[in-house]
C-alpha cells in the first residue's frame, strides 16, 4: 500500500483552506472537539473493558459490540488530534503520504462500522427469528468469519484505491477542507481517472448500499415476526433491537451529512462547513457506547457490579492497611 505512492508526491506539502487563521471561533471548535474526543475516548474504552472482564457478556452481541467500539477509537483518532492541532496553527498543512493514510484510516472506519452494524442486524435476526437455531448457527467460527468478512474485504478494497488515487498526477496542492478524504485528493489531480471513479461507485454500493439493503431487510423480517407475538415477546424485541436501530439510524445520518459535504462543501459558511465536516467522525462514535451503556440492560448491570466490587475491594484494602496500622502502633507502645 505504502509503496504504491507515487515517489514525486512522497515530499509534497498539502495545505487545509477550511481553517482560518487562529481566533475566538477555531478556540471555541478546539475546546467542544478537546472535550468530546476525550469523551469519545473514555466511553469506548469503559464498554471496552467491561465487556472484556464480564465473561457473561462473552456472546455474539456483545463480541460485535466490542468490535464497534474499537473501530470507533480508530475513526475518531485518525482524525480529531489533527483537526485540534490545526485549529491552533497559523497555517494548516499535511504531507502527501499523511493525508493518503488519514483517508484510508477514515473510509476503513466508515466501512467497518457499516459492515459490523450489518452483522449485528443478522445476530438480531437470527436471535429473534430463529431463537430455537441461535446457538447452532452463530457459533465461534461463525463469529470469526462475520468479523474476518466485516474486516479484510475493506481492508482489500481501501488498499486497491489508494493505490489507484495515489497514481494520479497534482496540479493543485489545496483542500478546501478540515481532513482529507478521496475526492478531495481525486480534485487536486490535473485529470479524471474512469477506473477510479467506477471502483469509488462500486465500493459504494457494496458496502453502503448492500449493509443498509440487508438491515432494512432484517428489521422488516424482524417488524413481522414481531407481530405475532405475544405483548411480552413484542417488549422483548424492542428492548433487544433498539439500541442498535437507533446506532444505525446515527451513523446512517452522519454518513448522509459526510456525503453532503464531500459534494457542495465549496458553497457552505464557514460555520455549516465546520460542523457538517465532523459530524461524521465526532458524533457517531461517542453516541454508540452510550448508547449501549444505558440502553442496553445487560452491561448498565455489569458496568455497576464491576464499580461496586473495585469500591468494595478498595475499602476492604483500606480497612486491612488502618487495622494494621492501628495493631503495629498498639504493639509498639505495649
Amino acid at each position: 500500500m505504502i509503496g504504491s505512492i507515487n515517489m514525486l508526491h512522497f515530499n509534497v506539502t498539502l495545505i487545509f483552506m477550511a481553517y482560518g487563521p487562529p481566533g475566538p471561533f477555531n478556540y471555541g471548535v478546539f475546546f467542544v472537539t478537546f472535550v468530546t474526543y476525550l469523551a469519545t475516548v473514555f466511553a469506548n474504552v469503559i464498554l471496552l473493558l467491561v465487556i472484556y472482564f464480564d465473561t457473561s457478556l462473552h456472546k455474539p452481541m456483545y463480541i460485535f459490540l466490542f468490535n464497534l467500539a474499537i473501530n470507533g477509537l480508530i475513526g475518531t483518532s485518525a482524525v480529531l488530534p489533527n483537526i485540534m492541532v490545526n485549529l491552533l496553527n497559523e497555517i494548516q498543512y499535511i504531507s502527501y503520504y499523511n493525508c493518503l493514510l488519514q483517508v484510508f484510516f477514515i473510509n476503513f472506519y466508515a466501512i467497518c462500522a457499516y459492515a459490523i452494524l450489518m452483522v449485528m442486524a443478522y445476530d438480531r435476526y437470527v436471535s429473534i427469528c430463529k431463537p430455537l437455531q441461535y446457538h447452532n448457527i452463530m457459533t465461534p467460527a461463525t463469529i470469526r468469519m462475520l468479523l474476518g468478512i466485516a474486516y479484510i474485504f475493506p481492508f482489500c478494497f481501501l488498499a486497491v484505491q489508494l493505490h489507484l488515487t495515489s497514481t494520479l498526477p497534482l496540479c493543485r496542492y489545496t483542500i478546501n477542507k478540515l481532513f482529507c478524504d478521496n475526492l478531495a485528493i481525486v480534485n487536486l489531480s490535473c485529470v479524471r481517472s474512469v477506473p477510479g471513479d467506477l471502483y469509488g461507485l462500486a465500493g459504494v454500493v457494496i458496502f453502503l448500499g448492500v449493509p443498509l439493503l440487508l438491515v432494512i431487510l432484517s428489521y422488516v423480517r424482524i417488524l413481522l415476526v414481531s407481530l405475532k407475538a405475544s405483548a411480552n415477546a413484542k417488549q422483548k424485541a424492542l428492548r433487544t433491537c433498539a439500541p442498535h436501530l437507533i446506532t444505525f439510524i446515527n451513523f446512517s445520518t452522519a454518513s448522509l451529512f459526510s456525503v453532503i459535504y464531500n459534494r457542495f462543501n465549496n458553497y457552505m459558511s464557514k460555520e455549516l462547513n465546520v460542523f457538517m465536516s465532523i459530524h461524521f467522525i465526532l458524533i457517531p462514535p461517542l453516541l454508540h457506547p452510550v448508547i449501549y451503556g444505558i440502553r442496553t440492560e445487560r452491561i448498565s448491570k455489569s458496568l455497576r457490579k464491576i464499580l461496586q466490587s473495585k469500591v468494595f475491594a478498595f475499602e476492604f484494602t483500606e480497612f486491612r492497611r488502618k487495622t494494621k496500622d492501628n495493631i503495629n502502633k498498639t504493639a509498639f507502645i505495649c
